[in-house]
């Protein structure tokens, strides 16, 4: 049985806003990324699974890895996941059943555009090239003479309402993450240590999660000690 809308539509038109719906859901950039098969499935990604599984138990997390093995990738991937509440079957990783305040930070302003929010919203007036379908984002508000780069964004969430998030970056300093709570910071590249732990205050009254991508580049910090002393290394 058709809906309605489609009751006295012919074959052509039908089969028509068939092509444009799937080139819609083709457009979803996320549901390239670890498939049930193909290139990009997951059982060649065991610790991006891994790094996802251990969302579900433990409020911190670390990818640390060289480079191009993915990391960005699978950061924004489960960013947008909180963020849209769309969830794959598989996922055992940690779910937030509502709109959630989130962050997503790099070292400057110019990498936090150039690397978080392509990743995330895609090219600049180019909503739905990055992670997150163009469907779900409600607003993008410019930061003043950002040369391009965002201030938040409004995603919605599959659930009803939308979920918020914020991009910052480490060279605004500490005081630029002080404020009110989040469920979500994701950190592109190693952050300061007065950064990271203000970032984990914004999270420790939600509950939230934080999670770190990077290459160890600066060897030894005190982030890198951190988590190789104290952490717990999870296996594929």
């Amino acid at each position: 049985m058709l809906p309605d809308a489609l009751e006295n539509a012919t074959l052509e038109q039908i089969e028509a806003m068939e092509v444009l719906l799937l080139r819609r859901l083709a457009g979803w950039r996320m549901r390239n990324f670890f498939k049930d098969d193909g290139p990009l499935r997951r059982e060649l990604y065991g610790r991006h699974m891994a790094f996802f599984r251990a969302g579900a138990t433990h409020r911190e997390r670390c990818f640390m890895a060289g480079n191009r093995v993915g990391k960005t990738i699978g950061g924004a991937y489960e960013t947008t996941l909180h963020l849209t509440g769309r969830y794959p079957d598989w996922w055992q990783g940690r779910r937030f059943d509502k709109p959630i305040h989130a962050w997503a930070a790099g070292k400057t302003t110019e990498t936090t555009r150039d690397i978080v929010q392509l990743e995330l919203y895609g090219q600049p007036g180019q909503p739905g090239t990055g992670m997150i379908p163009a469907d779900d984002i409600v607003k993008a508000r410019p930061r003043p003479n950002g040369n391009g780069a965002l201030d938040f964004i409004r995603v919605k969430h599959l659930t009803g309402g939308e979920s918020v998030l914020g991009f910052k970056s480490y060279d605004q300093g500490r005081k630029a993450f002080e404020g009110t709570a989040k469920h979500w910071v994701w950190l592109d590249e190693e952050p300061p240590p007065t950064v990271y732990n203000e970032c984990l205050t914004r999270t420790a009254t939600t509950q939230g999660l934080i999670a770190i991508t990077f290459t160890p580049l600066e060897g030894a910090t005190e982030v890198v000690l951190d988590f190789l002393t104290k952490g717990q290394q999870v296996t594929t």
